[in-house]
């Protein structure tokens, strides 16, 4: 019985419960003491340096898939102001918060400048450093990418923060938001650990652009073979336009799903947003999608949307129509199979041969009467089905290399998740990578 506490109820109210042994993890060298939340403004110093003289012309942008990038390599024309003199300066190794939302960054992404020279940008972005000695700064742009940030972050931010694809978030709650700090050592071990996951990534995204290099080339090299003769795109396929979205579609009696431009991508189709309105049974028999129809986007104030084509799977329950904005390829019976229109279609938008047709001066669009018109070398059957078993593997092995670095992508934010949580023994995790 000597063995025994004696405590009262406001012991356990205090203290929880007895003190009992706990014995270290295994390769453990730090204690939950030694981890630390901190309040952003604990460990970083905001950057106001402005570009004053306007010399600095190096405008940059962060991008949640690559980071700071200077923003003529990630958009199409220039999109900062003329006058940059109000631009912040970002120094190497600085970092930048932007608060523009994505589907894969809710609440922004943080990102540093790894170049060597100094660059400017927007004054919407927040600019900061690491204080000295406060924090590895590898680490802390891990950190502040992470669930655990942008969770503390959410909580700090007022009723109405949210719009637009922009968080409104004011300086004193980005910076009050609290960061996860392990000792020194840890950030390290975190670092290296996570690296060598992006290191993986790294390299499926480099196998998947070869593969998707090789594949563009051997389409072009099958679909513009010049020993087989040319015949019109009307000859080839069965071509159709959808129905004009008009007020007194909004509703009736036959509501039914369709497909517009936003819809169809590089190949693929983005089925997370599919409207409706009303075709009355005669247009659903006219309009509706069949196995291996290529929907073809017809116009778009991008010249990089124009002509971009899919191939519908059925992934959706019939009836499934389109609207005005898509043209609808369909295999004539008997003169060439679906993977060849598919494959056509490809090269037609990788080549721009597409584009090449499509009217409009600063909306491009590709009519059914110009789309017809197009040139087709269209080989017999069999040899058609020849190039889509071969091309067909071609994007398979493709599609398997982007799943596996999506995967992956998947794996690493549970990891850095639960390395910051502790979830996830380090250990364990090194042995892993």
């Amino acid at each position: 019985m000597s063995d025994w506490e004696q405590i009262t109820l406001g012991d356990l109210q205090t203290r929880g419960r007895p003190k009992v042994a706990v014995p270290p993890q295994a390769g453990s060298r730090t204690s939950m003491s030694d981890w630390r939340q901190v309040a952003l403004s604990e460990v970083v110093t905001r950057v106001t340096a402005k570009n004053d003289d306007g010399t600095n012309q190096n405008v940059l942008t962060v991008s949640a898939e690559h980071g700071l990038i200077a923003q003529e390599s990630f958009f199409t024309k220039k999109v900062a102001s003329k006058d940059t003199s109000g631009y912040y300066v970002v120094a190497p190794g600085q970092f930048v918060y932007n608060k523009s939302t994505s589907r894969s960054a809710a609440y922004g992404t943080v990102a540093r400048n790894l170049r060597d020279e100094p660059g400017i940008v927007s004054p919407l972005y927040f600019v900061f450093e690491a204080k000295e000695g406060a924090a590895l700064p590898e680490y802390l742009e891990l950190a502040l990418n992470s669930d655990q940030f942008f969770g503390s972050l959410a909580g700090m931010l007022r009723e109405g923060a949210r719009s637009h694809g922009a968080l409104n978030v004011r300086l004193g709650e980005f910076y009050a938001a609290t960061v996860t700090l392990p000792p020194a050592s840890m950030q390290e071990r975190i670092v290296k650990v996570i690296s060598a996951v992006d290191d993986q990534i790294i390299a499926l995204d480099a196998e998947a652009g070869a593969l998707a290099a090789v594949l563009r080339r051997r389409r072009a090299d099958l679909i513009t073979d010049d020993s087989v003769e040319v015949m019109r795109a009307e000859h080839a396929f069965d071509f159709s336009t959808g129905v004009r979205r008009t007020p007194d579609r909004a509703v009736g009696p036959y509501m039914t799903p369709y497909l517009r431009s936003a819809n169809v991508g590089y190949g693929t189709l983005d089925l997370s947003d599919v409207l409706e309105m009303n075709y009355d049974p005669a247009e659903r028999k006219k309009f509706g999608l069949q196995y291996g129809d290529v929907v073809v986007s017809e116009g778009s104030a991008s010249a990089n949307a124009v002509g971009m084509p899919a191939m519908w799977r059925d992934e959706l329950p019939a009836p499934v129509c389109t609207q005005m904005t898509l043209l609808r390829l369909r295999a004539l019976e008997g003169v060439c199979i679906p993977e060849f229109v598919f494959h056509w279609s490809m090269w037609a938008y990788e080549s721009r041969a597409f584009l090449d047709v499509a009217g409009g001066t600063n909306i491009k669009h590709i009519s059914a009467k110009r789309a017809k018109g197009m040139a087709v070398r269209l080989p017999s059957l069999d040899r058609q089905r020849e190039m889509a078993v071969e091309l067909d593997a071609m994007e398979s092995a493709l599609e398997a290399t982007r799943a596996e670095a999506a995967r992956l992508r998947e794996v690493r934010a549970g990891l850095l998740s639960g390395l910051l949580d502790r979830t996830i023994d380090i250990e364990s995790a090194e042995l892993g990578v």
